[in-house]
């Protein structure tokens, strides 16, 4: 399987998750394209601080422009591991749901869907509205995985950080490229 990963940060509040796949995937040794919305560059500075932008550029092996539906990863034909959205805004959400491919992010995501690769999506809202949920369930129909960012409270997590250290590491699990990165569960 390949290890090259799409990673598409959208504009929703959750920006750290982005940057821990980022910061993972490389710790792996993924080959990593990065799709950033203008909306989650600005959701990075505020959540993350000043250098976090040039910080999950570092991890990427190629960052592309988000209007450029012309790039490689567009393309079928590319072979990657998959995709995953960190944090998945409701509106990019919508958009890869109902197959409106208006933006590279969108068209990455559709590209993963119609090649049956796995495409993950931390949904990031709350509470939802019925027209949340209902892009939730169509896109899971198509094949995709929404995954929610919701703590593992029975890992007693110590810290914001540790809680986002184990949502990414389950996202990137999702994909399937190997050894498990997040902590399981073990009886007590």
């Amino acid at each position: 399987m390949s290890k090259r990963v799409i990673l598409g940060i959208s504009g929703a509040s959750g920006a750290a998750l982005g940057l821990s796949v980022a910061q993972q995937l490389n710790d792996m040794g993924a080959e990593l394209d990065l799709v950033i919305s203008p909306a989650a560059e600005r959701t990075l500075t505020e959540e993350c601080g000043a250098g976090a932008l040039a910080t999950v550029k570092d991890f990427a092996n190629t960052c592309h422009d988000i209007r450029n539906i012309g790039a490689s990863i567009a393309s079928g034909s590319v072979p990657l591991a998959g995709m995953i959205v960190a944090p998945s805004s409701m509106r990019s959400l919508a958009a890869i749901s109902n197959g409106l491919d208006d933006n590279l992010l969108t068209r990455a995501a559709g590209v993963q869907l119609k090649e049956r690769r796995r495409l993950v999506l931390l949904a990031r809202e709350a509470p939802l509205t019925l027209a949340h949920l209902r892009n939730m369930t169509s896109v899971t129909e198509m094949g995709a995985i929404v995954m929610p960012p919701v703590p593992a409270f029975y890992l007693r997590p110590d810290s914001v950080d540790a809680i986002v250290t184990q949502i990414a590491a389950r996202a990137i699990d999702l994909l399937g490229m190997g050894n498990p990165q997040a902590q399981a569960w073990s009886e007590i």
